[in-house]
């Protein structure tokens, strides 16, 4: 029997190893074992400082989310914030866009997963792989969120223990320990045409691609509401988050610009860590490969679904998406939230095959910014919010305030108007800006029609009094 949230509304049985094990890997997808490989092409040996400046945004703004969710833990973590800091509609715009971005990627990665699977057994179509493991991982996010966080913990250690065996091939690699390539080593950070050999404005476009990897972080604080101890989590997540990107983003692409050439074709077609894998004679590298990548998306792919839940809750429980949405089961999880937004998901399949190409492309493409207006929503929040916060309330605080929040605010405006001057990113951030414009309007159409609602009632108490 359902019952709709109160305060108490979702359960707290995620443990401290499930959230320690997604702060760590949780969200790392085929972003970096498969996508790297295109900002590597783009940017040379210089890529490593694309993935440092969207590293540092992302530290930046972990560190501004973790003093406000550890203040004030919740579902909804920067939409709940933004609501407060900014306004109703700043609340329910990201909200809804973070929701969206979401439920687009469930479909994506359930494609690439089946992909994957139809490799291994070709008589089964991709479509079947694909619905298969959607409608599993939404039975698994059905029952007690604990099932969840000890999937995703499996997971994410699969995938830790993956990037750091490849950090430690690839270090064996350049000592000598493991053959390599004659041109492998430090040599080839410049001997291929120099350390920048499509200039600074290369490595300012690799930013945006590897913005795409770090989506998701964020999500640590949104699932440590469902701990018993959700202020504690975000602080520890927050302060682990510099070694993290150190260690697994930043040692990766080293291994990859010093041990084959940026310029490899493979690093496109294949992916950087199966070309440099291959590179190294590894016995079964596309097979070792193509299980990191399943494990990687599927990881993903649950975490999606999780994470459009809680934000489509959240929306519901301040009243900016139907109320039906709030309700729970008798473990606590939002099971409609769950279920619409799988139904929204293979909405988006059905659009991909009977919609009109560009309609799709567009739906695609309305996500391409998303990661950006995240974090400018929460940059702004934090500037607003810190002054309505005592010092006893912030376990955790962001450094330099307000300039060094003031500084990220500006440069996240400036690579937005970048993104506008570039014809490969254009299209999204124009996309990405219809789509909010719209859901702008509807939040003024939305709250504006609930105030009419209690007007009323409100008329009436005046004239009876």
């Amino acid at each position: 029997m359902s019952k709709t949230a109160t305060a108490s509304d979702l359960n707290t049985n995620l443990r401290a190893r499930h959230i320690t094990m997604l702060s760590i890997g949780g969200v790392i997808g085929a972003g970096l074992f498969v996508g790297s490989g295109s900002a590597v092409a783009l940017a040379g040996p210089a890529s490593i400082i694309s993935y440092a400046i969207a590293g540092l945004l992302v530290v930046l703004i972990m560190r501004m989310l973790g003093e406000m969710a550890a203040a004030s833990p919740d579902s909804g973590s920067f939409s709940t914030y933004a609501d407060r800091a900014i306004g109703k509609w700043a609340g329910y715009t990201i909200g809804w866009l973070y929701w969206w971005f979401w439920v687009l990627v469930i479909p994506l990665e359930a494609n690439v997963a089946a992909t994957i699977l139809h490799g291994w057994f070709e008589s089964v179509p991709v479509w079947t792989f694909s619905l298969f493991i959607t409608l599993a991982l939404t039975g698994s996010n059905l029952l007690n969120v604990k099932n969840y966080g000890e999937f995703e913990f499996w997971l994410a250690l699969t995938k830790v223990i993956a990037i750091l065996a490849f950090i430690v091939i690839g270090c064996m690699a350049l000592t000598g320990v493991i053959p390599s390539a004659e041109n492998a080593g430090l040599s080839l950070m410049w001997s291929q045409g120099g350390f920048m050999p499509h200039g600074i404005g290369s490595v300012l476009a690799a930013v945006l691609i590897t913005m795409f990897s770090f989506m998701g972080t964020e999500i640590v604080t949104i699932a440590a509401a469902e701990t018993s101890s959700p202020a504690e989590h975000v602080v520890r997540a927050t302060r682990s988050v510099i070694g993290r990107i150190s260690v697994f983003y930043l040692g990766s692409i080293f291994m990859v610009i010093t041990l084959v050439p940026w310029n490899s074709h493979g690093l496109t077609t294949l992916g950087s860590y199966q070309t440099v894998l291959e590179s190294l004679h590894i016995p079964y590298a596309k097979l070792i490969m193509d299980c990191v990548i399943l494990l990687a998306v599927t990881s993903c792919l649950n975490s999606a679904l999780y994470t459009a839940s809680r934000m489509l809750f959240s929306l519901s429980k301040r009243g900016d998406a139907p109320a039906l949405a709030r309700k729970t089961n008798r473990v606590k999880t939002p099971y409609v939230a769950v279920m619409l937004s799988t139904i929204a998901a293979f909405l988006t399949v059905i659009a991909n095959y009977y919609a009109p190409k560009n309609v799709f492309d567009f739906l695609i493409a309305s996500t391409g910014s998303v990661a950006l207006l995240v974090y400018l929503v929460i940059a702004i929040s934090q500037l607003r919010m810190r002054t309505k916060m005592r010092h006893d309330q912030m376990p955790i605080r962001m450094w330099g305030y307000p300039w060094i929040t003031l500084a990220v605010i500006a440069f996240i405006v400036v690579m937005l108007a970048c993104m506008l001057f570039m014809p490969d990113q254009r299209g999204q951030v124009l996309a990405t800006l219809i789509l909010a414009a719209a859901v702008v309007l509807s939040s003024f159409w939305v709250h504006r029609k609930k105030r009419d609602q209690r007007a009323p009632a409100g008329q009436l108490e005046k004239s009876v009094g």
